[in-house]
């Protein structure tokens, strides 16, 4: 999908509508800008994981990954379950999946440099 061109004789209204998607992608972007919170969504991706399981993928503590799964939680690109005193995490919507898809195409491709 091509990118819109941005003209001057823009309205004061849509102006205002592009700068609020424009905060809420520079959000998501820093969401996901860390490397802790994107391996975690590379997991997630695959379909739901316990915190446990997510400690275990990315040879991390339990704190560190909580504190990122929190973040994440925070920016509304997971969503937590708990079963009993396990709790399992998701992707809350399309878009991490989305985003990573480009990401890989980008910088994990084997034909990259």
């Amino acid at each position: 999908m091509p990118l819109p061109a941005l003209s001057d004789d823009i309205s004061e209204e849509e102006l205002d509508r592009i700068v609020e998607k424009a905060t809420a992608a520079s959000a998501f972007l820093k969401a996901i800008s860390h490397e802790g919170r994107l391996m975690i969504l590379c997991h997630l991706v695959t379909g739901e994981k316990s915190v446990t399981e997510l400690e275990t993928l990315l040879s991390a503590r339990q704190a560190a990954v909580s504190q990122q799964l929190s973040r994440l939680r925070l920016e509304g690109l997971v969503v937590p379950r708990r079963e009993g005193k396990t709790i399992y995490y998701r992707l809350a919507d399309d878009r991490p999946r989305k985003m990573l898809e480009c990401v890989y195409e980008l910088f994990c491709a084997d034909d990259q440099p």
